[in-house]
């Protein structure tokens, strides 16, 4: 009832005071480049998650200590900062690795390969990529988390009977234990989606236009705070809750106690 309250007053304010509708409007061309950066940042999570997930219950200890090394190493760390790090230190680093691994290639008569790598530029590596990196790379490691407990909430003879039905360790963990690891853990998946639609916010350090940064710009422009932070507050909400009831609907979908 609150939300719909907040709709309701919402669509009477633009529609009565042009400053809020002159707000909107300039605001909503943010939310493409919100959408793309989130949309991308969590399919990259996804897969370092899972990664990293299956590392930790890796029999191999180097395996399993390099995953818990970069799930503890950045669920310690601020999420702005490794915003900053990655786009400001890492990036210039790794692209400065690579030039110089292209100068090796062709000292080495590999020239094809060394003017690939040798012609990275940094500058030609937008923030937007960079903002996407970071928030992959943060999500990242709480995924591991969840899809590591996901995998440890099958009994533990599934994978015994795979294996003694004569698939091998891989085929066991693909077709047995992950879809069903998956089907437990996707609410919480769900969640943490919705998580980074709010914390993509934290790009606009970057000057990455979404709709927080677009937002800002407006409201330096024209003054107008209240109707520039209203406007970004109402459509996160807008947003969040949307998704909220998407993944409500799915975890009711997907439960075994559903009638």
């Amino acid at each position: 009832l609150g939300i719909l309250l907040i709709a309701i007053w919402t669509v009477y304010t633009i529609i009565t005071k042009d400053n809020f509708r002159e707000a909107i409007t300039f605001i909503v061309e943010g939310i493409g480049i919100t959408i793309e950066t989130t949309l991308w940042a969590y399919a990259f999570a996804l897969i370092l998650g899972l990664v990293a997930g299956l590392g930790r219950l890796s029999s191999s200890v180097i395996i399993r200590n390099l995953a818990t090394l970069y799930v503890e190493l950045i669920r310690g760390i601020p999420m702005l900062v490794i915003i900053f790090y990655i786009a400001l230190v890492g990036v210039p680093g790794v692209v400065g690795m690579l030039a110089q691994l292209g100068t090796i290639f062709n000292d080495i008569g590999l020239p094809g390969v060394g003017t690939v790598l040798a012609g990275i530029d940094n500058q030609s590596i937008s923030m937007n990529i960079r903002a996407i990196v970071a928030l992959a790379v943060t999500y990242g490691a709480f995924q591991a988390e969840i899809f590591r407990a996901g995998i440890q909430s099958i009994p533990k003879g599934q994978m015994e009977a795979a294996r003694s039905l004569g698939m091998t360790y891989s085929q066991s963990m693909w077709f047995i234990i992950l879809p069903q690891a998956i089907r437990n853990v996707l609410p919480a998946l769900g969640n943490d989606f919705i998580a980074m639609v709010k914390d993509s916010s934290l790009v606009s350090v970057l000057a990455v236009r979404d709709i927080t940064q677009v937002a800002r710009l407006y409201a330096g422009r024209s003054f107008r705070f209240n109707e520039a932070y209203t406007t970004l507050a109402v459509l996160y909400l807008t947003m969040t809750v949307a998704l909220s009831m998407v993944v409500k609907f799915i975890e009711r979908k997907i439960s075994p106690d559903r009638p």
